[in-house]
């Protein structure tokens, strides 16, 4: 899989995921409509079977998936939850990219 399918994968698939314990968190703690558990519940199933759809062994892209989920987590805090980024949250995310990159981008062996 190219660098660029995977990377889009990663961080479709943990935009799933956060979607999917973001609509829950509004029922619970905002009193928003129950009804948003289905889609939270759908976003969920998506998530679960876009984890099947990463080429490597199921431990490696749950390592490297930690990544990307830590940057889609940061894009959320500043574009929905509309909170600034500091330089703290910039650079953590380069090294979670960075160690994201390492490893699922290994040579095969």
């Amino acid at each position: 899989m190219d660098i660029l399918k995977l990377a889009v994968l990663f961080f479709v698939t943990a935009l799933a995921e956060i979607v999917g314990c973001y609509l829950p968190w509004l029922v619970l703690k905002q009193g928003k409509s129950m009804w948003l558990l289905i889609p939270a519940a759908l976003s969920l199933a998506l998530f679960a079977w876009l984890l099947t759809l990463h080429p490597a062994a199921a431990g490696r892209t749950y390592a490297a998936y930690g990544g990307a989920y830590i940057c889609v987590a940061l894009l959320w805090l500043r574009f929905v939850d509309g909170v600034a980024l500091t330089r703290f949250d910039v650079a953590g995310a380069a090294l979670a990219l960075a160690g994201m990159a390492m490893i699922a981008l290994q040579p095969s062996q």
